[in-house]
C-alpha cells in the first residue's frame, strides 16, 4: 500500500505569487480551469528561457523563496596554447547535483526525460560540457536534457530537476534553460520532465501567467 503523501508547506513567496496571478487573471475575465490550490500542490513547475553564454552565469531560485539554490557559470579562459570553455552548476550550500565524481572533476549526468531523481541517487556531479582537451562530459550537443537536483526548505531535502540544450560549437559551449521544477513534499522522488498531472501547477517564470494544472 501507497504511503500517504503529506505537502510540505510552499514558501510564502509562492503562495503571493499564485495568489497574484490568479487576481490579475480574474480582473482581466480570465477563467483559471483545473488550477490546482497551492496547499494540494506536489510539483511547481516553472517554464522559462534563458540563455547561459560563454562566459556567462545564472543564479537558479528553484523554489521561488527569493534565494539562490543553484548557480550556473560558463567559464572562459585562456592559456598560450588554447581558450578551454567549460559550463557547470554550482549547488549554494548543502543543496547537491546528481553525478559522478571523476577523477580530476565531478561530472554531472545528463538525464533522459522520465528519469527518478530521489535519495537513492548519488549527488556529487558539477561540470556539465567543457571544451578542455576535447568535448568532455555528458551535456556536449544535448537537447531537452535534465539535471537532478536535491535541495533544502527549512531544513528539509526536497528533489527538483532544470531542463537544458547545451552546444558545444569551435570550443565554445552554451546553455540555454528551459524550464525547472520541484516536488513540494520532503524526501520524495520527482520524475524528470514531468509537467502534466492533477499533481502538477505550472507558472511562468517572470510574468502574470498560470496555466490550468497540468497543461505544459
Amino acid at each position: 500500500m501507497k504511503r500517504p503523501r503529506k505537502s510540505a508547506s510552499l514558501s510564502q513567496s509562492v503562495h503571493d505569487r499564485l495568489n497574484m496571478y490568479a487576481l490579475a487573471a480574474s480582473a482581466a475575465g480570465v477563467t483559471l480551469l483545473a488550477l490546482a490550490p497551492p496547499s494540494e500542490a506536489e510539483i511547481i513547475y516553472t517554464k522559462a528561457y534563458h540563455v547561459i553564454p560563454k562566459g556567462g552565469h545564472h543564479n537558479l531560485d528553484l523554489n521561488h523563496d527569493g534565494k539562490t539554490d543553484f548557480s550556473f557559470v560558463d567559464r572562459f579562459s585562456c592559456t598560450e596554447d588554447f581558450c578551454p570553455n567549460a559550463l557547470s552548476v554550482n549547488p549554494i550550500g548543502e543543496n547537491g547535483v546528481e553525478g559522478r565524481q571523476g577523477f580530476l572533476e565531478k561530472w554531472a549526468y545528463a538525464l533522459p526525460q522520465g528519469a527518478h531523481i530521489g535519495p537513492r541517487h548519488p549527488f556529487s556531479g558539477q561540470v556539465m560540457a567543457s571544451s578542455d582537451a576535447g568535448y568532455l562530459g555528458s551535456w556536449v550537443n544535448v537537447t531537452n536534457r535534465y539535471l537532478g537536483f536535491k535541495f533544502k526548505i527549512r531544513g528539509a531535502t526536497h528533489y527538483g530537476w532544470a531542463r537544458l540544450d547545451v552546444s558545444v560549437t569551435n570550443g565554445i559551449v552554451v546553455g540555454t534553460l528551459t524550464g525547472y521544477a520541484y516536488e513540494t513534499i520532503p524526501n520524495e522522488p520527482i520524475i524528470a520532465g514531468k509537467t502534466k498531472g492533477p499533481d502538477v501547477v505550472t507558472v511562468h517564470s517572470g510574468s502574470l501567467g498560470v496555466l490550468a494544472a497540468g497543461r505544459k
